[in-house]
């Protein structure tokens, strides 16, 4: 059984993608494919997981080739937990896809939606998985070639001109990854990353440290860690809002997760934690400092999603347990509050027909359950107590008070700013859009006639159904946070030690 379940949240993607190539113009059997393969690879992500907490890294030598040379699959407590984040995202969002229309691809001559968003799923899932750099790659460029095509979706004018931004930039941080790789395999013969933990320290300091800030460059692109991320608030919000929630909740914490992977088993040891300190703390400041200057919602979270990339860069500079336990805690929390914020966007904009806070008014008199589910998450991302974000932000200080460092400080000070302006930003909004006079904002009659379509069936009540889902499990991740954060801890303790997984894959290597 160990070696059967860790290779399917990449298989089972893949096939359920050509099964619905071949079902063509079949709206309802893609429907049924792609619902029914996300189902099952949430399950066992789920079974993974409790598989990894209870016994240690999972590890699978495909086609028990030696380690040097095969690919090797490893499924830790932190994997686990990406697994299951990521497959409850990409089920949940397709519903919502299901219910907007977006699935059924009524702009494109084919029906591509399905078999695309499916091998985005398998490509984040062969990222977070994989045992060795080059499959790491290969895992990213499987996201990010599907990514291209549901960024473009319909080709319009502002899709397009978004996505060659995004294709130009991804490009970049590739040649950069790929660039890396090579260097690495020629000073250390290997890119199994077990491996990798154990050459990499009999290298020259100045060459480590090279192939090091390369990495990171490379993945802080992806991750869009300040000053490599003003490509991001421009090509997220002009996609249909059930990508634009999955690529902001998942896309960039794939990079974030390559980050802390790297620091904690390749690059131990704090040579650029001072580095990782200021660039969280500008990620964090600029970021939000975007964001209070935004006039539409959807760039407004664009922005709050820069920023808050600084709080899980925080947690990894800092390298305390309490740190990277905080960080990964606040991965999985803000994964699905932006999540659900940019799906309740996607509901604003199907009732209003529009997202400009300038046009927008009177939506909590008009729709109560939409105030509501935009409210929660809003405060849930500004930090306030008791909620998640409150729990890993209030972890992440008392990180940067134990380390102590002026450096440190200066974070913990940057950290409660950026929940401060957060919160401005997000009330902001909600006075504008749900709390002022809705004759003081006229609809167009583009709004009128989006208004009558979100109650004129049952499409939409699925997808307000899904966003309320979403609202409910970020409500989860505070009433069950002690669990979770003593997964993280736990996971936190197998990072910073390594021996778990470097004995876990080299042990039972052929």
């Amino acid at each position: 059984m160990t070696r059967v379940l860790p290779p399917l949240p990449v298989l089972l993607p893949l096939l359920g993608a050509a099964l619905t190539l071949l079902f063509g113009r079949h709206a309802r059997a893609q429907r049924a494919v792609s619902l029914s393969v996300l189902a099952a690879v949430l399950v066992v992500s789920v079974a993974l997981l409790v598989q990894a907490d209870r016994n240690g890294p999972q590890v699978v030598h495909v086609g028990d080739w030696p380690v040097t040379l095969g690919i090797t699959l490893v499924v830790d407590r932190l994997s686990a937990l990406m697994l299951v984040v990521a497959s409850t995202v990409t089920l949940g969002v397709l519903v919502f896809a299901v219910g907007q229309g977006t699935a059924s691809d009524d702009e494109t001559p084919l029906s591509i939606f399905h078999p695309t968003y499916l091998v985005l799923s398998a490509g984040v899932s062969n990222a977070f998985i994989s045992g060795d750099l080059f499959n790491v790659y290969v895992g990213f460029e499987v996201l990010l070639v599907a990514s291209y095509v549901l960024l473009t979706l319909g080709g319009t004018g502002p899709r397009i001109s978004a996505g060659v931004t995004y294709v130009v930039v991804s490009l970049l941080s590739s040649l950069l990854f790929l660039a890396s790789i090579g260097l690495i395999y020629a000073a250390c013969g290997t890119l199994n990353m077990a491996q990798l933990s154990e050459r990499l320290a009999e290298l020259p300091a100045g060459t480590r440290t090279m192939l090091q800030v390369m990495l990171l460059l490379a993945f802080g692109i992806k991750a869009a860690v300040f000053p490599l991320s003003a490509w991001l608030p421009d090509s997220y919000p002009t996609a249909p809002a059930p990508v634009t929630a999955v690529f902001a909740g998942l896309l960039t914490k794939v990079g974030v997760y390559a980050i802390l992977r790297t620091q904690t088993l390749l690059f131990p040891g704090g040579h650029v934690d001072d580095l990782l300190m200021v660039a969280a703390a500008l990620t964090m400041v600029v970021g939000v400092l975007g964001a209070v200057a935004q006039r539409d919602i959807k760039r407004v979270l664009s922005f709050t999603l820069v920023s808050h990339i600084g709080y899980m860069v925080f947690g990894i500079a800092v390298a305390s347990q309490t740190g990277v336990a905080s960080a990964v805690f606040y991965v999985a929390h803000h994964i699905m509050v932006q999540t659900s914020l940019f799906l309740v966007v996607g509901l604003i904009e199907r009732q209003a027909g529009t997202t400009s806070v300038d046009r927008l008014g009177g939506l909590a008199a008009s729709s109560p359950l939409l105030a509501v589910l935009f409210f929660i998450p809003a405060l849930n991302l500004a930090g306030i107590p008791p909620l998640s974000g409150f729990l890993g932000k209030l972890g992440l200080l008392q990180a940067g008070a134990q380390d102590g460092s002026v450096l440190a400080w200066s974070l913990v000070g940057a950290s409660v700013l950026t929940s401060l302006l957060t919160l401005f930003a997000v009330v902001k909004v909600w006075n504008k859009a749900f709390w002022r006079p809705a004759d003081q904002a006229p609809r167009s009659p583009e709004a009128q006639e989006a208004d009558a379509l979100m109650h004129a069936g049952t499409a939409p009540r699925v997808m307000v159904t899904s966003a309320a889902a979403f609202v409910g499990v970020g409500l989860a991740l505070t009433v069950f946070g002690g669990p979770l954060y003593g997964l993280t801890d736990r996971a936190a303790g197998d990072l910073l030690d390594r021996s778990p997984y470097v004995s876990s894959v080299l042990g039972g290597a052929p």
